[in-house]
């Protein structure tokens, strides 16, 4: 059970990537995943998505700048599952200050821009590819992960019945998707979160971005109107790969 989501988005100087991945790689997130009540812990690397999504990216309403602060982080996210998101708030809760060691305390200080947010999982689906073996129940070689907020009440409920009618129904069958999480946020500034899990980018990019995300630029499309109203957090929606746990090949396809 993973249905809680502790995320966290940020930057690294590039100056300090090498100290600071190598830490975080073989020290940090395995702690993490060796705590009691984690499910898993996973590290990706934003790389962006295709044409068409660098047009929507453009195109997108985005926070405003009074709230985010200088939360601003979009290199890297920081996925973390547990069975309740409560779990992230207990007193023993590797995410407070108090229970890191002066070493992880220190080490954290090197990212820039740091984003946090908790989810609770809404709705799941399955993909064609879903049993191609991701290790632990961590999430798929290559992820899109929007987070957002609506307009209104009324926006929410189009929003709902687009989720439930229209994107999870394509994800159950697009070729390369994994699964597809439709996330509520628990604390953090985006109310809203979804959790695309690829076998791959390539997969991503022929699959979803070039014949069904497309559409968001058409403003007559269903998905079209939805995406005028939603209002992004910096870089969203971030497209990467992992890079912790390494990817294995059988999660890939490829034998």
């Amino acid at each position: 059970m993973d249905r809680g989501i502790w995320a966290i988005w940020f930057d690294v100087a590039e100056n300090d990537r090498t100290e600071f991945f190598d830490w975080f790689h073989n020290s940090y997130l395995p702690e993490l995943t060796a705590k009691p009540g984690h499910a898993w812990a996973a590290h990706y690397r934003v790389t962006g998505g295709g044409p068409d999504m660098n047009k929507l990216g453009e195109m997108l309403k985005r926070a405003d700048m009074a709230e985010i602060g200088d939360q601003t982080g979009s290199q890297n996210v920081m996925l973390v599952g547990a069975a309740s998101p409560h779990l992230f708030f207990q007193t023993d809760a590797a995410r407070l200050e108090e229970n890191q060691s002066s070493e992880t305390r220190n080490m954290l200080k090197l990212r820039q821009g740091v984003r946090e947010a908790i989810f609770s999982e809404e709705a799941r689906i399955t993909g064609p590819d879903y049993g191609s073996g991701t290790p632990g129940g961590v999430p798929g070689p290559a992820i899109q992960m929007g987070s957002f907020r609506m307009g209104d009440a009324e926006e929410e409920k189009t929003l709902a019945t687009w989720y439930a009618q229209y994107r999870l129904p394509y994800m159950a069958n697009m070729p390369g998707c994994i699964a597809t999480r439709k996330l509520l946020s628990v604390a953090g500034w985006a109310k809203h979160s979804v959790l695309y899990e690829y076998t791959s980018l390539e997969a991503r990019l022929q699959n979803f971005e070039i014949p069904h995300e497309a559409h968001a630029l058409d403003e007559k499309e269903f998905t079209g109107r939805i995406v005028r109203m939603t209002i992004h957090a910096p870089g969203s929606p971030s497209i990467g790969e992992r890079v912790w746990p390494p990817v294995q090949a059988s999660e890939t396809g490829v034998s």
